[in-house]
């Protein structure tokens, strides 16, 4: 009998009951399972890795950490509405399962091989959270910890990564001939770095190659690191500390989530680990821990989630509002707030200039930059987990919304300077980056319904007209279709004010006269 059954009670199955089991790939180990699988629930079998993942998340949320923090919020029906504080803010109560974003984003990035930082005061439980994910992978909790990199100001790359053996430096020949004792954690499925901000600047250079391309290097010796899930734990995620976490560092996190105030109306809770002297991460239940295959298959099932084209549509319409900005470039191409970071021009100086545009309706005005590939690719891998941990089998548009504000808040830095957060009912939004750019996305999928993108999307039809191929088409077919772009484009630009979405669809339509012209081109030399 376990020592603290309390402790480890796991939820039991199905936690999602009106959920249609998410699609899974055949296994073969399938054929010995018969009508009635080998192992009940309780036993340690489940009806699927989603059922286990979420299995984990109750566990976690329920015993594990003191989070009553539901800010994930998913609705079923009308759900209960409240105005509070002098503020006004919107208190719901939602209809529908709802979740904790400290609990469960650590969670997704776990099914994604991603990687987390846990950002929050001293003593708000970051680096307990990030031992109880290494749990979670099946390691004992002494290896975990063991295995944890504590950075510090003095922190070189021989402790981060290993040291030369002695006898190799004295006897070896050549560089290639010197071993390396190489650190243990850098070939475990879970890496924790507790304080990252603390490393020196150089060791983070090398912790960057490690986390970027899954190698370290001693000596110009080679360690291959296997795939894995990151957590990394600071104070803030500011990029402050000791040292200035390096940029190129920072964009490798996928996620950010925040440590939320304790609620002392849980305070027996506490209590309670006190006199049991119990740790959470020490009576892990192992029915919710994944062995290596399990991690593999989950990767591979959290992959395979569809991002319907409804979805798709407002994303990249979303997507589009950032990256440009009129007064940068003197070429359409270069009309970017890339360009004018790289020129190091004063912002200040460069958004003073673009005053064409409604600075308080155009979204794009409320940041500093735009999206990098790196961060749509990271945004829909995390809905894909979210919608995977529901046991969907397709992203909802409310998965991308919630999951968002975590992928993005370091990604898109406010302008402190725009006018939306110069508005009273806006202030709130200068220290709440997740609400903020919760309201971001809302705000482009409102303006995505004002222009009925659904139904009226003349550049969406060209393109997938174009997608169909180019093979058996005749010159006349391609003069016609040339037409119809400089057309739409002459529509377009005639006595309008540019805005980021209309900034890519030139764009897109340049790009599809330009592959027109050249498979004319191509035509004629054939003829």
């Amino acid at each position: 009998m376990a020592r603290f059954p309390f402790f480890q009670r796991v939820s039991q199955s199905p936690t999602a009951p009106r959920v249609a089991p998410a699609v899974r790939n055949f296994d073969v180990a399938e054929l010995y399972d018969g009508p009635i699988p080998l192992q009940s629930a309780t036993e340690g079998g489940q009806s699927g890795l989603d059922e286990k993942l979420r299995q984990a998340y109750f566990w976690i949320v329920n015993t594990a950490i003191i989070s009553p923090h539901y800010d994930i919020e998913y609705q079923n029906g009308p759900s209960p509405e409240f105005r509070i504080g002098d503020s006004r803010t919107l208190l719901t109560l939602p209809s529908a399962q709802s979740y904790s974003s400290y609990a469960l984003l650590p969670l997704l990035a776990f099914a994604t091989q991603g990687k987390c930082l846990f950002v929050g005061g001293p003593g708000r439980g970051k680096t307990a959270s990030a031992i109880l994910m290494g749990v979670l992978a099946g390691y004992p909790v002494r290896e975990v910890r063991r295995a944890m990199q504590h950075g510090h100001p003095q922190m070189t790359i021989a402790d981060l990564l290993g040291n030369p053996l002695p006898a190799d430096l004295v006897a070896a020949q050549s560089i290639d001939a010197i071993r390396i004792a190489w650190r243990p954690w850098l070939g475990m499925r879970v890496k924790i770095v507790d304080e990252y901000n603390r490393i020196p600047t150089r060791t983070q250079s090398a912790l960057l190659t490690v986390m970027g391309d899954n190698y370290a290097e001693v000596l110009g010796q080679i360690y291959e690191c296997p795939n894995a899930a990151w957590y990394l734990t600071a104070n803030d995620d500011a990029g402050g500390g000791t040292y200035q976490v390096i940029e190129a560092l920072r964009d490798r996190v996928d996620v950010i989530v925040q440590a939320l105030a304790f609620n002392p109306r849980f305070l027996d809770d506490l209590l309670l680990r006190i006199e049991e002297n119990v740790r959470p991460e020490e009576v892990v239940p192992r029915e919710i821990m994944f062995d290596e295959g399990e991690v593999a298959r989950l990767v591979e099932q959290v992959r395979g989630v569809a991002i319907p084209v409804e979805v798709r549509r407002r994303l990249e319409f979303f997507a589009s509002q950032f990256e440009f900005l009129e007064t940068a470039g003197a070429q359409p191409e270069h009309m970017t707030k890339d360009t004018a970071r790289l020129s190091g021009v004063d912002w200040v100086q460069v958004t003073a200039s673009d005053s064409g545009r409604d600075r308080l309706k155009d979204i794009g005005t409320q940041t500093m930059n735009g999206l990098s590939v790196r961060n749509l690719m990271t945004l829909a891998r995390f809905a894909k987990a979210l919608a995977f941990f529901r046991g969907e089998d397709e992203v909802t548009l409310e998965d991308v919304r919630q999951v968002l504000p975590f992928v993005l808040r370091d990604k898109l830095r406010p302008d402190p300077d725009a006018p939306f957060f110069a508005l009273p009912e806006n202030a709130a939004y200068r220290t709440d980056l997740v609400g903020w750019l919760r309201r971001l996305f809302d705000l482009s999928c409102e303006e995505y319904d004002r222009l009925d993108l659904d139904r009226d999307d003349p550049v969406r039809a060209l393109s997938d007209e174009f997608s169909r191929g180019l093979d058996g088409l005749s010159e006349r077919d391609v003069r016609a279709r040339l037409t119809r772009i400089e057309r739409l484009v002459t529509e377009r630009t005639a006595g309008r004010k540019l805005y980021g979405p209309l900034y890519d669809e030139l764009l897109h339509l340049k790009y599809l006269h330009q592959r027109y012209t050249n498979y004319l081109a191509w035509l004629g030399n054939r003829g």
